[in-house]
């Protein structure tokens, strides 16, 4: 296995793993703020970095039935949130 490629981010407001501070995504970036994980309040981002995706999965939310796949953190595979994949319409 390779030595492992992180990216650094510039700016006053950088979001980062809660377990291990790699660097996800700049400020900038927030699309928007009125998300509701299962864990509490989550940010929806239009860029992310240093993250790996897991599997798809459809996965009901509040706003429906929706195709995701869990981003995990590239250095300590914390789970850091989800994508969407696809959004499933009755």
């Amino acid at each position: 296995m390779g030595r492992l490629f992180k990216q650094y981010l510039n700016g006053p407001r950088i979001y980062s793993c809660s377990n291990c501070r790699t660097h996800n995504a700049d400020h900038d970036e927030i699309i928007s703020k009125s998300f509701q994980g299962r864990h509490g309040r989550a940010y929806l981002f239009s860029n992310v970095v240093n993250v790996t995706l897991g599997p798809k999965e459809d996965r009901l939310l509040i706003t429906g039935l929706h195709t995701v796949a869990d981003i995990y953190c590239n250095c300590c595979q914390a789970v850091l949130g989800w994508k969407y994949v696809c959004v499933l319409h009755p």
